[in-house]
């Protein structure tokens, strides 16, 4: 099972690699440094999975090491967002023991918190998989780790939402209320924003809808809305404008998504892929 995600390009990600590394270095590895002469000796290891779950980060990983030495070699053993078994390798490294040493712990990290996401992901996706609807992730992500965790939830089989503010209009209910309707609220920013930019609107009562439908919202969120609700709302955008489309939102779990899916909505938006996940379990063993 390899899904789809794609990388920012390294131009975005090294700075935000270097940070990293650059936080956990620090100075200067003092067990590294006092065992090992940089870029001198060489030696291999093995990324061993310890836990079942879809991989996700490998390309960071590898490119993590080659931060630190572009000889680095980070040859993969597994597709990036297949599923993994525990003992299983999935990834084989050969280059300076300094530079393996010194990048293991970030390298790690990243991989492991971005396959828990891609294995959570994982699961919801198979939830409905028979049925037209696509999760998609939100913004509740860590900061610094945004397009890292949206990549991880790709892999796992997700679409992704809008990547920030700048993406796309989401007039939210505290939006509603500072403008004083969702009327108002479309008027004002579509005399404002590029005519390539789409606006959504959050509703949680069907008048709300029959309101973010007279002023032409592009997309439509049923928002903590009741199964029975949620049908009678998706009935009504069908019947009024059938180009319009339907995101439901809030308190979306393992257990409910599948009656959500069913409601005939496009889209279901969820943090809890993200913010809910368990990081899948990798060690590395230097041989």
């Amino acid at each position: 099972m390899s899904k789809a995600g794609v990388l920012p390009p390294w131009l975005v990600l090294d700075p935000l690699l270097r940070g990293w590394l650059l936080e956990d270095v620090g100075r200067g590895d003092r067990t590294t440094n006092g065992l090992l002469a940089a870029d001198v000796t060489l030696g291999s290891a093995k990324w061993i999975a310890k836990a079942p779950g879809v991989i996700a980060g490998l390309p960071v990983a590898a490119r993590v090491f080659q931060l630190l030495n572009e000889k680095v070699s980070f040859v993969t053993t597994i597709d990036e967002g297949a599923f993994c078994e525990p003992g299983q390798v999935v990834a084989e490294i050969h280059g300076s023991l300094d530079a393996l040493l010194m990048g293991e712990r970030v390298a790690l990290n990243l991989a492991m918190g971005l396959s828990g996401i891609a294995t959570l992901t994982n699961t919801y996706v198979e939830k409905i998989a028979d049925l037209p609807a696509r999760l998609v992730d939100t913004r509740k992500t860590t900061p610094g780790l945004r397009l890292l965790e949206k990549y991880a939830t790709a892999v796992g089989g997700a679409t992704n939402h809008r990547m920030g503010l700048d993406d796309a209009v989401m007039i939210k209910d505290n939006h509603i209320a500072a403008a004083g309707g969702i009327a108002k609220a479309i008027t004002r920013i579509r005399a404002q924003i590029p005519y390539t930019l789409t606006i959504e609107v959050e509703t949680e009562t069907i008048e709300q809808v029959k309101e973010a439908l007279e002023y032409k919202a592009d997309i439509i969120m049923l928002d903590n809305m009741p199964v029975d609700l949620m049908r009678q709302a998706v009935q009504l955008i069908r019947q009024q404008d059938n180009g319009v489309k339907i995101e439901a939102s809030g308190n979306v779990t393992l257990e409910t998504i599948r009656a959500v899916a069913e409601t005939g909505v496009d889209y279901i938006s969820s943090s809890a892929p993200i913010t809910q996940s368990k990081w899948l379990d990798l060690s590395m063993k230097i041989e």
